[in-house]
């Protein structure tokens, strides 16, 4: 079981998930038919050292780039690349920021322009998944709760939750104990206790729960060609509930 942090270290956190959520901002805003997910990595990158952060990804067990850029039928750890993306993609943007030796990661799925009925009801199921297993993450319950909640949600959709990518601790190292995976019997593994800092990460797809692991020894597509997405917040077990680290805020509202 993860080690539970203090007051003073889960505000670390949170700091750099702020910075986490700012990223997820920009991309929201930059990313059009045109763009490729390498022009944004590259953004982004300097973003993050502009507000004196690290790409915590960029290195990691040698993965080359700041970000994962997972496009389409890509389930997780895309290469960003040249290509422009074009009207009716969905990519997921999975970003790690260290600040001051403590790290948070968030993952979001994007709609490029309009998109199919299909593929927005991806992106609903996906959010709402997360969403699901954030209620379950309260102290008390345990590991399995939250797999439970995520694979509960999804089976009434139509759409499937991939087995194996696991959600896990974080703090000043990326990947700290407990996994959290996304699928999981309600009341079994570790019991969740206040000051625990975790990552929720469910992938889900509209087709088949199959991938396969291309040759760059990172990218993981759909084995059917169906699309996937995800949505990911690094939260902190409180005793009022689940506070998400990785928060992205409101835009402010326009004056009249």
């Amino acid at each position: 079981m993860g080690k539970a942090k203090t007051s003073e270290e889960i505000r670390r956190i949170a700091r750099a998930g702020r910075l986490v959520a700012a990223c997820h901002r920009q991309i929201r805003g930059w990313l059009a038919p045109g763009i490729s997910t390498a022009e944004i990595d590259r953004r982004i990158e300097r973003y993050i050292l502009s507000r004196n952060g690290k790409a915590a990804q960029k290195g990691y067990k040698g993965y080359p780039y700041a970000t994962c850029a997972s496009v389409n039928d890509v389930a997780c750890h895309g290469f960003p690349d040249e290509r422009p993306l074009t009207e009716g993609d969905v990519v997921t943007f999975d970003l790690v920021v260290e600040r001051d030796g403590w790290l948070a990661d968030s993952a979001w799925s994007y709609p490029v322009g309009a998109i199919d009925p299909r593929s927005a009801h991806l992106l609903r199921t996906a959010k709402g998944a997360l969403y699901a297993g954030l209620v379950a993450a309260r102290a008390g319950n345990r590991i399995g709760d939250i797999g439970h909640a995520i694979e509960t949600f999804v089976s009434r959709t139509g759409c499937r939750v991939l087995p194996g990518f696991v959600g896990h601790g974080i703090g000043r190292s990326l990947h700290e104990p407990p996994q959290v995976p996304p699928t999981g019997q309600a009341g079994t593994g570790a019991r969740l206790v206040e000051g625990m800092a975790l990552t929720i990460e469910p992938i889900i797809t509209v087709g088949q729960p199959d991938t396969w692991l291309a040759r760059d020894g990172w990218t993981v597509r759909t084995r059917d060609g169906a699309r996937a997405a995800q949505f990911e917040h690094t939260v902190a077990i409180t005793k009022e509930g689940p506070r998400i680290l990785t928060r992205r805020p409101r835009a402010p509202r326009r004056q009249r």
